[in-house]
């Protein structure tokens, strides 16, 4: 039985050149988040468009498990039984998940119960995204896929990063959803996190340090999510009008 971590580590150069990128991403989040004077929304999708919605989110799930299968399978089939190891981060990511919704719930109570557990529940769906999208674009191509590499990654890949743009696209649904300079604020303090990280090699959470970047960098997804709703509304600049409840689908 084979185990091994889910990724290769960045080394020298690459190591470097990653966390330079990072770094700069984190800056150019920061800046913008200076230069962002009130929170930003969008309008709210209708009815149809709100269904539409749902059901991409939902079938880019299924495709993707569908991925899976016949991604692991054939590893399976090519190199033996493979046991992945342990996510040591999941519990971690568990427990900010249930926080974050609680949270976004009591903090949105004053506009009804439907609507503070609509948002709660789409920021919940969007906040690990937030860590997941730009993580699996960086570990992308470090896989341990199956022969041939770049199909199979692709295989992989693509149904996941359609499922997480589905995800943050779940965020339009509710009326409460707004950018603000914290929203920015607190991502770039994650790619800052992940710049730090890619220093040390970007490497599997096995050992303390990495472990430690890896639950940090997953906290900060959350309290990303968090600060879409946090304002006022009256402090929000709409890119266009929205009204006040969750669109039902």
């Amino acid at each position: 039985m084979i185990q091994y971590g889910t990724w290769r580590p960045y080394t020298g150069s690459d190591a470097l050149l990653l966390a330079a990128t990072l770094l700069l991403v984190a800056g150019a989040l920061a800046y913008l988040g200076t230069r962002l004077p009130h929170p930003v929304a969008v309008q709210r999708p209708g009815r149809t468009v709100s269904l539409f919605l749902v059901l991409i989110w939902l079938l880019s799930f299924l495709v993707l498990g569908i991925a899976v299968a016949v991604y692991v399978k054939t590893l399976f089939d090519q190199v033996g039984k493979v046991s992945l190891p342990d996510s040591p981060v999941a519990p971690i990511t568990y427990t900010s998940a249930l926080i974050a919704f609680l949270l976004i719930t009591f903090l949105n109570r004053q506009r009804g119960l439907k609507i503070a557990l609509g948002s709660a529940l789409v920021g919940t769906i969007a906040a690990p995204m937030i860590f997941e999208l730009p993580f699996d674009l960086i570990v992308m191509w470090r896989t341990y896929a199956p022969t041939p590499a770049v199909p199979f990654t692709l295989l992989y890949f693509l149904p996941l990063f359609l499922w997480e743009i589905s995800s943050f696209s779940l965020l339009t649904l509710s009326s409460l959803a707004r950018l603000s300079k914290f929203t920015l604020f607190s991502l770039a303090a994650m790619f800052l996190v992940f710049a730090i990280w890619a220093i040390f090699g970007f490497s599997y959470p096995f050992t303390p340090l990495p472990l430690a970047f890896n639950a940090l960098a997953k906290m900060l997804c959350f309290i990303t999510a968090i600060t879409l709703f946090l304002h006022r509304r009256s402090t929000a600049t709409l890119i266009t009008q929205s009204s006040s409840t969750i669109q039902p689908a």
